[in-house]
């Protein structure tokens, strides 16, 4: 994880890490009950969360170091943390968003694949994860 946070500094200006966070692992609901206070029912899709509270990532019980795809979400997760300690003020969660799936596109691009291939984010559905929506 030092070796990302240092690629994260050197790739996208994001500050380095004084701390690293803590990484668990979790399932689909458990991780929906962090984020949201209650277990998400359909909510399988959960990947991976960054609690900014405790400075944790939460990882799927079945994350595998091994897969490129799985090594990007921890990427994406550990931009929030890096995100987290300047504390910059974002308009929307959508906003502090673009920058976790530019990193995790660059990552992805470094072995051959993309967000598209390896999750199915085409550059529409990239737009509105990225973009605040007012209200």
């Amino acid at each position: 994880m030092n070796v990302i946070a240092l690629w994260l500094s050197v790739t996208l200006g994001l500050p380095e890490a004084a701390e690293l966070p803590e990484v668990r692992y979790a399932a689909p609901r458990q991780m929906a009950a962090i984020r949201y206070g209650q277990p998400g029912v359909g909510m399988d899709d959960i990947v991976a969360i960054y609690s900014e509270p405790t400075q944790t990532i939460y990882l799927r019980h079945d994350w595998n170091s091994r897969n490129i795809a799985d090594i990007s979400v921890l990427v994406h997760e550990l931009v929030h943390h890096l995100q987290n300690k300047p504390g910059t003020v974002y308009s929307c969660p959508q906003e502090r968003e673009a920058l976790a799936y530019e990193a995790q596109e660059r990552w992805l691009q470094l072995f051959g694949s993309d967000l598209e291939s390896s999750f199915g984010i085409d550059a529409f559905s990239l737009k509105v994860l990225t973009h605040c929506v007012p209200h």
